[in-house]
């Protein structure tokens, strides 16, 4: 193994640090009351706020709360990052409303060819989202933005104008690099870097996001049952805000979520330019799987690598069914299928393909600033964490490979090394 590859081979029988332990044992002392009540209560005490506009996402925000409430393996610190989310949701919510009251003229917007990426978790759409971000003439979200996207108009600037949204998600980014310092080798969430917009449908508290932090299979089967039209349409209400609070005036945006609502992208987004990443399911289980992992040492009462493998396994093939069934209400004249391998040979080249598609020239401006981040972010910049499949993670690679094989049949992906 090279010097900057890196084994997590704690991750069944985690090895905690001094202030892993401390902070699991503090949460014990700080339980949280994960109800509606509660919520609600103190976003509106944060605030000053009380109009969370149209009161059907409470059906929701009920239903997410006993999911949560019902994974009895979620530890003390787990159930304090979710009622922390969603009083911030909840407490975004109650802003974007005021906003929309005193400017209504926000909703003239127009959110016009959006270029949108969808693909699996783990599978470049991050590299790429941030790779086209640093044109700027687009628009992006950026993760301290997508926390809380609508400032407090009580709030003053920092003593040197910084924003004191940016100043916050600088503080937590250190404590977090402090309590898992891994997490930056395999999904690095600095304050600056550019983030995925479903992060604004927790404002209509719909999304897959709970799945990534909590076992909540109650919530996924609802998610997955119900049109999340409405909840696309509410995200799009909040990239009108934005876009009115700042430009430019064109976006680039991304979610792997895209993949199994490629129907409600297009009704909400009909003259998007979509690209889609393609990349072995097997690797993507593997990383996202490790990563989750390594997060629970922490987060849950104990770490269970296996279990983790196997619900992402299930969950990556129902993305990539759906993605499969739906493919073609995408038109082929405004969407791109980007297979990992070509993208990883040649990034800046996939970028020229997309903004093809999209009508975008590639002037020279642009190519130096894309050009720019290449050489500001070199492949494995902080190194590259590695896997054991069967012995990490429980996961019989042939067999793995077999459930996926409607997808490589759909796509000509490359199969990866396991």
């Amino acid at each position: 193994m090279s010097g900057d590859e890196i084994h997590i081979r704690d991750l069944a029988e985690p090895i905690l640090t001094p202030m892993q332990q401390a902070a699991r044992d503090g949460a014990k002392q700080f339980p949280v009351d994960l109800s509606e009540e509660a919520v609600l209560g103190e976003a509106v005490e944060r605030t000053g706020l009380s109009d969370f506009g149209a009161e059907d996402f409470r059906v929701r925000l009920a239903l997410q709360l006993q999911s949560v409430n019902e994974d009895t393996g979620l530890g003390a610190v787990g159930r304090i990052s979710v009622y922390r989310d969603l009083v911030r949701y909840a407490a975004n919510r109650l802003r974007f409303e005021d906003l929309l009251k005193r400017h209504p003229e926000i909703l003239d917007v127009e959110i016009r060819k959006p270029i949108i990426i969808g693909g699996l978790p783990r599978s470049g759409t991050t590299h790429l989202l941030n790779l086209i971000a640093a044109d700027s003439r687009l628009r992006s979200l950026p993760y301290w933005e997508s926390l809380e996207p609508v400032p407090d108009p009580q709030e003053a600037p920092g003593s040197g104008g910084e924003d004191p949204r940016l100043a916050r998600c600088e503080e937590g980014y250190a404590q977090q690099l402090a309590m898992m310092p891994l997490l930056k080798n395999m999904h690095d969430m600095a304050p600056d870097h550019i983030h995925e917009e479903i992060e604004l449908q927790g404002l209509d508290f719909s999304s897959y996001l709970l799945e990534w932090t909590t076992t909540v299979p109650r919530w996924r089967d609802y998610y997955l049952a119900h049109d999340q039209t409405p909840h696309y349409v509410y995200m799009k209400r909040v990239l009108q805000a934005l876009q009115w609070m700042r430009g430019p005036q064109r976006w680039v945006l991304k979610s792997p979520q895209h993949l199994e609502q490629l129907g409600p992208l297009r009704e909400v987004f009909p003259d998007a330019t979509v690209v889609l990443t393609h990349r072995d399911p097997i690797s993507v289980v593997a990383s996202a799987a490790t990563m989750l992992a390594y997060g629970d040492r922490v987060r849950r009462k104990r770490a269970d690598p296996p279990a983790v493998a196997e619900y992402w396994a299930d969950r990556v093939e129902t993305l990539l069914r759906a993605c499969v069934r739906d493919r073609d209400l995408i038109p082929a004249e405004s969407s791109l299928d980007v297979l990992f391998h070509e993208f990883m040979a040649d990034d800046v080249a996939t970028v020229e393909r997309i903004y093809a598609l999209a009508g975008l020239e590639m002037t020279a401006e642009a190519r130096g600033e894309l050009d720019g981040f290449m050489a500001a972010n070199p492949r494995g910049k902080h190194g590259r964490i590695v896997y054991d499949l069967k012995g990490d993670l429980g996961i019989d690679a042939p067999a793995l490979r077999e459930r996926f094989a409607f997808y490589f049949d759909r796509f000509p992906i490359r199969e990866e090394a396991h």
